[in-house]
Parts: structure tokens; sequence; C-alpha cells
């Protein structure tokens, strides 16, 4: 669109115009003037510019002046007046002829309230720069607060270390005087002994009159000499049991008993305690029905024995009753109660402290240890249960022993055995054998997180019901069995034809390693076993055995023939699987040491496969060879390059290339150096 201008357009263009234009003498008076400044200001020829200024900016408009005479001035602002109006025009000037010309363009009202706003914004933004300088400081102070808290706390840690490093100390001091401790009262224990039967024997050779008549005098000094010895025959007893008990070593011998045989031969032992005539009598009351248990019989027994015994100290006349009832929770009670002095409340808990005895007549004329109590809590809690009691003086006491029917040991390793008798095919089994159960709970936890399944077993005989039915990947063998050693059994596993090549770890509390090795060991060390070098040392050796059998995975009867004739006279069982499904199921109980794998499967890609491989622990260490006809892209070539040990094409596979292949994938693997030669069996 053109839009044309006439003549007539030029009061509507001035209407619209903001500039005035003026031009002054030296003096500062106006000597000409255009119409929009006698319109806008009211100028006039021979006015003074400076009088036209707003109150207050005059000297504004002699600096203009006077600097514009020598040289051009760009956006001086200038506030004139018409009548009590100001105005604010922004203006140019230059030399002009002696003088000054000026041209000045009118401020809109929008930019003064733009100004206005401006200056408001910049008293808000100067108010939140104090504000946040004030914040800065007290950020500043609470920094230097925590940089002193800072340094108080890094003292305290330096301090709290030192604290620790000297607690460490003590408390390793305290272990070793608490091992010294029970090192002496187990040597001095034992060395008691003998001395302490030889007296016992003699005092018994004495007192029979086989051996020539005693006088009365002689016969009762004998006779106090025996008894003396049995005291201090039964207090070492006491001390050697409560050292092993306080050393973690005392073991377990869990048998399959009834009760009522349990008592039976507590009341033959105890005989001598009451005898005919005694005004104690001891009461037996056995179970409704029978109640059969599996625990530690001999430390039950001696626990009931020191109840009694203690029970009957203290019981000048009256009865001591010994009852077993099942308990809550597949629990066994048995009660010791008495009708002697009683005990006071305050001192229920001191009588289980060593060697604490308290003060009464009878204690005066017993005589006792202080031992058997304390003992009896500590058996009791090894046998994993509770003793208890309830007593007030003169109303005599009552003994309660909970214990578990079947001690927690014999179920778990119940549970153990069970599931041992499940292959898991995610696992390879490793045989330990062990007699001890809590070696073989920590065996098992240690390697389930790797990947194996233990195998348990606690004589070499069952170690050889095993080996019949599972070839183990790995052995632990511990050669100090109870009642028997495992040399024979080592010599035996590494010398047999079946056997030889499955890796053997013994492990130990006696320093034979020499021994072991000549026997066949392939690994020796010495109790206790650190968790994650066992986990370590069995990953390798259970992939270091022979290289005995090569899976073929290959739906196509006529290729696996000819891959099997290609590696007839190799030193391999070649097993075979027609699909992804056998094939990974054949790889899991077999554990061969090479698959060779066709990518065109029936049932399941050979992604599918690799997949399942290699999220199983027994099966993703296995060197995998691909095998196929199929023209490969470039991204599944990526891939299986990555996942596999070589690709071959079905079309150029040769004898040579894949004996070639199998040794390099073995090698890689870590089987290079138990490859037989070619042509070589067994």
């Amino acid at each position: 669109m053109r839009i044309s201008t006439t003549p007539d357009d030029t009061p509507a263009f001035d209407d619209l115009s903001r500039e005035v234009a003026l031009t002054c003498d030296a003096e500062g008076k106006l000597t000409w003037v255009d119409a929009r400044a006698r319109e806008v200001l009211d100028a006039r020829p021979g006015k003074a510019l400076r009088a036209m200024a707003a109150q207050g900016t005059e000297d504004k408009v002699d600096k203009l002046l006077v600097q514009a005479r020598d040289e051009r001035v760009n956006g001086w602002e200038l506030i004139l007046c018409r009548g009590d109006v100001p105005t604010t025009f922004a203006f140019r000037a230059r030399p002009h002829q002696g003088g000054v010309l000026l041209v000045g363009s009118l401020v809109p009202e929008d930019y003064g309230h733009a100004l206005e706003q401006v200056s408001t914004t910049l008293s808000e933004l100067s108010a939140l720069h104090r504000e946040t300088e004030g914040q800065r400081r007290e950020l500043k102070r609470r920094a230097d607060e925590l940089a002193r808290l800072n340094q108080e706390l890094s003292e305290s840690n330096r301090g709290m270390r030192s604290l620790h490093a000297a607690l460490d100390e003590k408390a390793e001091g305290l272990h070793r005087a608490a091992e010294i401790k029970n090192r002496v009262v187990a040597n001095v224990s034992h060395e008691f002994r003998t001395p302490l039967h030889s007296i016992l024997g003699l005092s018994k050779v004495l007192l029979n009159p086989i051996n020539g008549p005693l006088s009365a005098e002689q016969e009762k000094q004998v006779t106090f000499i025996r008894n003396s010895a049995d005291s201090l025959f039964e207090l070492v007893n006491d001390l050697l049991d409560l050292s092993k008990v306080e050393a973690g070593k005392a073991t377990l011998r869990h048998s399959h008993f009834v009760v009522h045989d349990l008592l039976a031969s507590l009341r033959g032992m105890m005989r001598p305690l009451v005898p005919e005539g005694s005004p104690v009598e001891l009461r037996l009351v056995e179970p409704a029905e029978p109640l059969e248990m599996e625990t530690d019989e001999t430390r039950l027994s001696q626990v009931l024995r020191n109840l009694v015994s203690n029970a009957v100290k203290f019981t000048e006349a009256g009865h001591v009753t010994v009852s077993a009832t099942p308990g809550p929770r597949d629990t066994v009670i048995f009660t010791v109660k008495d009708t002697g002095i009683g005990i006071a409340p305050k001192d229920h808990e001191l009588i289980f402290e060593e060697f604490s005895q308290l003060d009464s007549h009878l204690q005066r004329k017993v005589k006792g240890t202080g031992l058997g109590l304390p003992l009896a809590r500590r058996l009791v809690e090894l046998l994993g249960g509770t003793l208890t009691l309830q007593s007030k003086l003169g109303e005599g006491s009552t003994f309660t022993v909970t214990i578990p029917r079947v001690h927690v040991e014999v179920s778990e390793m119940a549970g153990l055995a069970e599931r041992s008798q499940h292959l898991e095919p995610g696992r390879a089994p490793v045989l330990v054998l062990e007699d001890d159960r809590q070696t073989l709970f920590l065996y098992e936890k240690y390697l389930a997180r790797s990947g194996f399944q233990v195998i348990p077993v606690r004589s070499t005989d069952e170690a050889r019901k095993v080996l019949q039915r599972v070839r183990p990947a790995a052995m632990v063998l511990d050669v100090m069995l109870e009642g028997e050693t495992s040399w024979n059994f080592l010599a035996e596993m590494k010398n047999g034809e079946a056997t030889r090549d499955i890796p053997i770890l013994v492990v130990t509390v006696t320093d034979r390693e020499q021994k072991a090795r000549a026997l066949g060991a392939d690994e020796f060390w010495l109790k206790p076993v650190d968790e994650v070098r066992l986990q370590r040392k069995l990953q390798e050796l259970a992939r270091s055995g022979p290289v005995e059998r090569i899976l073929i995975i290959d739906d196509d009867d006529v290729h696996r023939y000819l891959l099997k004739q290609l590696l007839k006279d190799m030193p391999y069982a070649l097993l075979e699987a027609a699909g992804g499904v056998d094939g990974v199921r054949q790889a899991r109980e077999q554990v061969p040491q090479l698959i060779f794998l066709d990518f065109i499967l029936p049932d399941i890609t050979a992604f599918d496969v690799l997949d399942e491989l290699k999220s199983d622990p027994r099966t993703r260490e296995i060197p995998v060879i691909l095998h196929t006809s199929h023209e490969l892209r470039e991204d599944e070539r990526a891939r299986l390059a990555h996942e596999t040990s070589a690709i071959l094409s079905k079309h150029t596979l040769s004898r040579e290339v894949a004996i070639s292949r199998i040794r390099d994938a073995l090698a890689k693997a870590g089987l290079g150096s138990h490859i037989p030669q070619e042509g070589r069996r067994g």
C-alpha cells in the first residue's frame, strides 16, 4: 500500500512531532525558534534560554551552552517550563555562527514513568543488596562457626581414635590374658588329673582288704584322703569344662536317646550321694509318655548331676525330686526341686557366678567349689536352653532346665543334608568332609554366596557313598576327624581313575602341608578359613580340572555327526543336544569344558542360550564356539563376538580349524595347561 503526502498533511505531522529547534547567541539569548518551540515552550527570540529552565536546573543550561559553543553535544537532558508546567527534553547541540544551535526531543510521559519505576526498582535492588549482604555476613559467621565446630569435631575424632586404639589394645591384652588363663587352666587341669588318678587308685588299693587289713584309724585316714581326692578331681573336671566353654572349644556329641534311660542312669550315678538310711530321698518322676531327645546326652546328664548334687548338699532332710515333661515349642523341661534351706532372691544371680558361695551353716559344712552351678548354666546355654531358679529362704529351691528336644545343630545339619540330596542346577557341588557341625554351617554360608552347593559328610565312609552318585567340582577335606584321619581317603582319591582329577583343598588344624601335598592335595590351609580366600580358591580349583566333556548344541543330525567325526580321535567325551533348552539343561548338569553352539535352533535363539548360560554361576565361564551356515548381520556378529570365543562357518569347518579353535578357547578360559595332546586318551 502506497501512502502519498501533500502539503495539506503538514499540520498533521507537526502535531505528531516531538522536536523543537532553537538557536542562541553566545550569551544564551534565543535568536531563532521554530513553530514547535513557540507552541510548546512559548519561546521567542530575545528570551534567555536560562530563564526557561525549571527552578534548580539553570546551571545545567549554562553548562550545555558553554560546552556546545566548543563541540557537539548529544543526549543532554533539560527541564524547560511553559508557565508552571515542566517538560523534559533531550537536546543535541553544536556550535553555530558564534552561538549554539539546539534541537530537542520531547521525552514522553511513559518514559518518565519508566524512570520512576527504574528508580523504584533500583531502590528495591539496593535494599535487597543490603539484605543479601547481611545474609552473606551471617552465612560467613555461621561458616566460621561450622569451621570451628568441625575443627573441634576433628580433634574429638582424633581423641576418639586414640581412645579406640587404646581400647583395642586393652581388649587384645584382655583377650590374650583370657587365652593364657584358659590355656593355663586346661594344662594345669590335665596335669592335676594324673596324680589324682594315682591317689584315687592307691587309696582304693589300700582300702581293699585283699591287700592287707588296716587299723580303724588308718582306714579312716585313707577314706579322708580318697574323699578329698574325689573333691579335688571334681573341681579339676569343672575347671576344665568351664575353660573349654569360655574358650568356645566345648564340643557337642549329639545322640538319640530316651529320657527314661537318662533318668535311670542318673539314679545309678547319684546313689552314693543318698545311701540307704539317708534323711534325704531322691525321687525321679518320668514323663507320662516315652520322650525321645536328640542332643548331647553326656552334657545334659552333667547338668542334672550338678543340680542334684547341689540340692542334696543343701537339704538336711526331706527329698530331692527330678522330673521331666514335654515343654512348649518342641522343648523338654527338667526340674530339680528340693526341700532344703532355700536361697534369698537377692542371691539368685550370685550363685551362678564362678567361685561364689553363700554363707550358711551347711555351706561351712559341705565346702563346695562354687563352680557347679556356673558350669551348669553355661552347659545349658551350649545346649540351646535356659536354666532358671525359684527359691526363698527356708522354702527349698527349684531349678528349671528348658532345652530343645532336638538340638538346633542337629536340625540345621538335617536340613543341610536334606538339601544336599537334591543338586541345584545353578550350583557346582563341593564335597566337604568335616566332622564339626559349626564348621560345616560356615562352609555352607560362605560357599552359597559364590554359586556352590555344599555336600556335607562327616566321615570317609559317607564321602565314598556320596561319590557314587555325585561328581563334585571340588572337595574340602579335614584330615583330623573324630575317630579317624582322612589321609588314606586323600591318597585314595588322588590314585583313583575316576577321582584323581577332582581338586582337593585340605583345611585342618594340624600343620602337615608337606604330607598333604605329597598325597596329592591341590591346596593346603590351616584353620580358621577366610571366607573370601575360600571362595576365590574354590572358583579357581573348580575350573582348573582336565578337559573331559564338549557339548554340541545343534538341531542338524548330519552336522552333529560330521563334527563328532572331526573330533573322534580327540580325548573328549562329546555330548549332544538337539535344541537350546536341552542344551542349557545338559550344560548345567554335565558342566562341559566347551560348548559348540549352532546359531539357528528350533526352540530358542542362540542369544537366549547364551543369556541362560551367562546367568548361571556354574555355566557362565564355559567358553562357547558358535558355528553356523547363516549369514550374520553386523550387529549380530558384534554381539556374538563379545559373548563367544569364536565364530566358525559350517561350510569351511575342518578338523584342523576345529582343534585350533578348541585349544584357543580353552586356553583363554584358563584350561589350556590341562588340554591333552591330540591323539591321546585319558
